[in-house]
This record gives structure tokens, sequence and C-alpha cells, in this order.
């Protein structure tokens, strides 16, 4: 499988590392449709957002 690399990629890994993981949590008076649905929108900052996702699909995206 081919990884990535770029320059400075040591600096970008150490700051993702910093970056601490948040909860989702829902905004009720924001929801629309089914809230049985599965799906998200979630706004906010993406590294932020992409660290909230890790643990509920963590292994589960090629």
């Amino acid at each position: 499988m081919p990884l990535l690399d770029w320059l400075n990629k040591q600096d970008a890994v150490r700051s993702v590392q910093k970056v601490p993981y948040r909860l989702l949590q829902a905004v009720p008076e924001l929801a629309a449709g089914d809230n049985d649905s599965q799906n998200m929108l979630i706004e906010g900052d993406n590294l932020e957002a992409l660290k909230a996702l890790l643990p509920l699909y963590a292994g589960q995206v090629n």
C-alpha cells in the first residue's frame, strides 16, 4: 500500500497528536429529518471533527 510523504510530515504528525479528542454533541434545535438516521452534519474545525469520528470508525475506512 502506498504511503503519502511530504516536506515537514513529522511536524504535521506532532501537531495532530497535540489536538485533543472531543465528543460530538447533538444540537436538537438544529436537527432535521429522521432522528433515527445515522447521518451526521458536523460543523467545526476539520481536524477536530476527524478526531471525534476516529473512535467510531477506526479500522472501517480504507
